[in-house]
């Protein structure tokens, strides 16, 4: 009972029947809730409180509303409320027995005060849209790791500058809708770093890393010039190892150039306006950024793991930080004008999206959680669990579970802090997107939790307000004028599906995995598909088409001693999937009898479904057989760390991805898509 009061599963069924979860692993869940359970004693002592708090309080700590829903609210008889709204001015609500807010409260993020007698509460109110901003008209687009992607003129791996021209050329070139991207968030430092950018320092701010040098505006009133030649020419270098056959990215070299760049370009003086928009970022940016700029001053001093520091620096808010900060000032100030040049480059990208035709522009990824020894960590201490990892538990694709080293979100603190810090999370994932891609979406919902120093095995579903989770999702992708879609792939509980496409989450749709599963597992026909998706043929974590097609993902398993069964069994399954696809594609027109499966009619078959977004791998344009990540592994393969390639293996730039024969294929593959949805607006962005 405890467990559940808190909202904690004490079973689970990842698909093969009820489990009960250990005794040891629930009252190390609840230890990090700020929960005693290790004794009899302590569990009746502890719901005994929990109880009481519960009974004792006016108003819970936060309460989300639909708009145009008169809702109930759970307050004492007699309460008197009113409601403080957030563009100022007040509703007052008559007293009486049951109270209800009104279906015409203003969408927002207000306040609300409920009083009984000479006592007072007061919560957060949330007013949210009934259903996000849905797609007006059917598209296509490219899915891209922006570090993959080099031009002739990056420095050594994929940039914003990169990032414009692959969004100009794709939507004025070949009348592509959206572009989406792997996250961008700030990396953890150090050397070497963790590639990875799904387990990042802070989902906060994007990392300087992706900045193109020469579109920072002060780079041209460089007086003195030498030492960045020397520093381009290094990048040049750089840009030609990758470039070399099965070279590989180095995001370290091309950051440490990049750096002391940006650091010659900071010593030029900005004319007003630029000073004026800086300080205006700095301004809307607030608290969040300052804890984050005096962070990173921080680890460059001390390294990145802040539990290592010296205690005092441990918390934001300790005098020795403020002290810190003064002793560090140049390099907080680095720190806060980087950020401000990545956002002002991200702008332009999107801006430069839109102005090539695209509809909904870039599709920026959010990741589940941030890295233990990062920024975001320190900063929002208060609102994540220590002690405690997010995974997966063992399922039909992996019986030892999974730990992605991410803490997760307190349910607990996120609704006493009004879900300020998610909500403000999610406000910049949006600010420069048409769309916003969440990672295991189903985490809005519920996260397995792995307390520190047990197997992935050994955890527990965690349950949120998915209600509060998704008002404040749909309140901040209204306000951004932002689509949004949901990575609903793995296990997901039923019901969860449906409910995030009631409220407008699309969800994501690999071909490999549409199957009718009334019917053995056959084909699932392009008609039956769910609308509401963003259908792909594959994803960063999946192998390749061309790699599907020859059978090489098979082969790199094997090679790697991935296979869980023997390799004869995985290579016949492979060639009676395909065979499957083939008598299919067969049957709809889309290939001819006799021809070979081929990524332009696996991409037209998604095209006859009704997804309302269909993604091409970019690689696919060239026939790249690698996956850009393989999970299982780690110094084993290079994850993360590949350019774009051809089926040779020879790294293709920017350039050469543009006039790859493939190209035309694919487009005229997806290119028929673009009919409007019946009753649908293209999304205003605020103020518009």
């Amino acid at each position: 009972m405890l467990a559940q009061a808190y909202g904690v599963d004490p079973t689970y069924d990842a698909g093969g029947g009820p489990v009960v979860v250990a005794p040891g692993t629930l009252v190390a869940v609840l230890g990090a809730l700020g929960v005693e359970a290790g004794t009899p004693e302590a569990v009746t002592e502890s719901l005994t409180r929990h109880r009481a708090e519960v009974a004792g309080r006016l108003v819970a700590p936060c309460v989300v509303v639909r708009s145009g829903r008169r809702t109930a609210v759970d307050v004492p008889a007699g309460a008197v409320l009113s409601v403080e709204l957030e563009e100022g001015g007040v509703w007052s609500l008559p007293a009486g027995k049951s109270h209800w807010l009104p279906a015409d409260l203003p969408l927002g993020r207000h306040r609300l005060r409920v009083r009984v007698g000479e006592r007072e509460e007061s919560a957060a109110l949330i007013v949210a849209p009934q259903r996000l901003p849905e797609v007006a008209q059917r598209g296509w687009g490219f899915l891209a790791q922006l570090y993959s992607v080099l031009s002739q003129r990056s420095w050594g791996m994929g940039d914003l500058g990169d990032l414009k021209e692959l969004a100009e050329w794709a939507g004025s070139g070949l009348g592509a809708a959206f572009l989406q991207i792997n996250p961008l968030h700030a990396a953890l430092p150090g050397v070497p770093s963790d590639p990875s950018p799904y387990r990042p320092s802070s989902r906060r701010f994007a990392d300087p890393v992706h900045l193109r040098v020469e579109a920072v505006e002060e780079y041209a009133y460089v007086g003195d010039r030498a030492e960045l030649e020397e520093l381009r020419e290094k990048a040049a270098r750089l840009r030609g190892e990758v470039l070399g056959h099965d070279g590989l990215i180095d995001r370290d070299a091309v950051w440490a150039v990049k750096r002391r760049a940006l650091e010659i370009l900071h010593q030029v003086p900005r004319g007003v306006g630029r000073e004026a928009a800086y300080r205006a970022f700095v301004e809307r940016e607030g608290e969040w950024l300052e804890q984050y700029a005096t962070w990173g001053a921080l680890a460059s001093v001390h390294g990145s793991n802040w539990r290592s520091w010296s205690k005092g620096l441990r918390k934001p808010g300790n005098p020795q930080v403020a002290a810190a900060k003064v002793e560090l000032a140049g390099e907080v100030e680095f720190q806060r004008w980087l950020a401000w040049l990545v956002d002002e480059q991200l702008g332009a990208a999107q801006r430069a999206a839109e102005d090539a035709g695209m509809a909904v522009g870039l599709i920026h990824d959010l990741a589940v959680g941030a890295h233990p020894d990062g920024a975001d960590a320190w900063v929002l201490q208060e609102v994540l669990a220590e002690g405690i990892s997010v995974g997966a538990p063992p399922d039909a694709f992996n019986a030892h579970g999974q730990d992605w080293g991410l803490p997760p979100w307190r349910p607990d603190a996120l609704a006493a802090s009004g879900y300020a810090p998610y909500a403000e999370l999610l406000r910049a994932a949006a600010r420069h997107a048409g769309a916003i891609r969440i990672d295991h979406v189903m985490g809005l919902f519920r996260l397995w939790w792995v307390p520190a120093g047990n197997p992935p095995t050994q955890g527990a579903y965690v349950r949120y307000d998915a209600e509060a989770m998704l008002g404040v999702l749909a309140l901040e992708a209204h306000r951004a004028g932002a689509y949004v879609i949901g990575e609903d792939l793995g296990t997901v509980e039923p019901g969860v599906r449906e409910e995030l496409a009631a409220r407008g989450v699309l969800g994501t749709s690999v071909l490999w995995f549409e199957r009718d599963w009334q019917a053995k597992g056959a084909v699932l026909p392009p008609e039956r598909w769910r609308a509401a998706c963003l259908a792909t043929l594959t994803t960063h974590d999946l192998p390749s088409t061309a790699a599907r097609l020859s059978g090489e993902h098979v082969e790199l398993r094997d090679r790697l001693g991935l296979l869980a069964r023997p390799v004869a069994e995985e290579i016949a399954e492979a060639v009676n999937e395909l065979a499957e696809w083939k008598g299919e594609l067969r049957r709809l027109g889309l290939l001819g009898e006799g021809e070979e499966l081929t990524a332009e009619a696996l991409y037209s078959f998604l095209a006859d479904t009704p997804a309302e977004l269909v993604g091409v791998w970019l690689p696919d344009v060239v026939g790249d057989p690698r996956p850009q990540n393989l999970p299982g592994t780690w110094d084993q393969y290079p994850n993360w760390r590949l350019p774009v390639a051809d089926g040779t293996g020879r790294p293709c730039t920017l350039e050469r991805l543009a006039e790859a024969p493939g190209v035309a294929g694919l487009a005229k593959a997806v290119g028929g898509l673009g009919a409007a949805v019946p009753g649908r607006r293209t999304p205003a962005r605020e103020g518009q």
